[in-house]
């Protein structure tokens, strides 16, 4: 399969999806509309949804019932990203080549675009009238949504913010650094696929392949941004390089090394293709994500 095709298929119905389910920027407030629109139509790749599609599909989900929670998990990821590059948490003026959204709209509103992504996400997987094409009881959903919580929450992704952000300056150990990457970045990709298996009517031992699956391009995920950041271009990436350096940031090559890093993210992609070995033609999305995600250069 062409994986760029794909993606750029899937990206196309995620924003069309997102376009419906939000508010004009026209809409009152609309500083606010603007500054959401503004970092949520940025430029991203969309993986996080793209994950929850791929598996939905995979396991013989139809229809588009997937899309709220797609787009749930894209508005999460989001809202994190906004308040990553506030001048209390990273300090970063640009993001994918855009300046960030503080500084068109100053902190005020950059703290709180963030916080209504993240409202708006948990509602949007609460509508109970987008869910009809789904055909599942109130306990599924209400589970899924239990589970996005906790990856995104201090269990997941804020715990992994907090060590992250504590750990900078210090010398840590490798143990450390994986909490950091499974929790600040794993954590939510996991969910997105147990999130389209699980609504894809996964049995659990298809769900267990996945979750294996999940864990490990989370993981690997993580230590390909932490290689960019060393010796990724900024023209591609979109921002200035070299920032985890500089702030001594808890990474993968500042532990590892850089090829011994390169090691592991090629492991874990050989590991998370092999966990989708009993599967067939359904799963190739996955395993092509799986690939890209080591591929990348931004």
């Amino acid at each position: 399969m062409n994986i760029g095709e794909y993606l750029q298929e899937k990206k196309e119905v995620v924003d069309r999806a997102l376009e419906k389910y939000l508010p004009k920027e026209t809409e009152f407030p609309s500083t606010l509309h603007k500054a959401i629109r503004h970092s949520l139509f940025d430029g991203g790749k969309r993986i996080r949804p793209i994950l929850s599609i791929a598996a939905f599909e995979a396991v013989g989900g139809k229809g588009d019932g997937i899309l709220p929670f797609a787009c749930a998990l894209e508005m999460i990821h989001t809202y994190s990203l906004i308040h990553d590059d506030l001048p209390a948490i990273d300090n970063d003026d640009y993001r994918r080549g855009k300046l960030t959204c503080h500084k068109v709209f100053g902190e005020a509103i950059g703290i709180l675009a963030g916080d209504a992504l993240l409202t708006e996400a948990f509602k949007l997987m609460a509508a109970r009238q987008l869910h009809e094409g789904l055909r599942h009881d109130g306990s599924l959903i209400l589970g899924i949504i239990n589970e996005v919580a906790q990856a995104a929450g201090v269990l997941g992704m804020i715990g992994g913010q907090v060590v992250d952000i504590e750990s900078e300056g210090k010398e840590v150990d490798f143990s450390t650094v994986q909490y950091i990457h499974t929790h600040k970045t794993g954590a939510l990709i996991l969910a997105s696929i147990r999130t389209g298996a699980k609504l894809g009517s996964a049995n659990q031992e298809t769900l267990k392949a996945f979750t294996r699956y999940g864990e490990r391009i989370g993981l690997a995920f993580q230590i390909v941004d932490d290689i960019l950041n060393v010796e990724g271009k900024a023209h591609l990436l979109g921002k200035k390089t070299g920032s985890d350096l500089s702030k001594g940031k808890a990474t993968y090559p500042s532990v590892l090394g850089l090829e011994e890093s390169k090691r592991r993210a090629n492991e874990l992609l050989d590991l998370a293709v092999e966990a989708l070995g009993p599967f067939g033609t359904e799963v190739d999305p996955l395993r092509e994500i799986a690939r890209f995600i080591i591929a990348r250069e931004y």
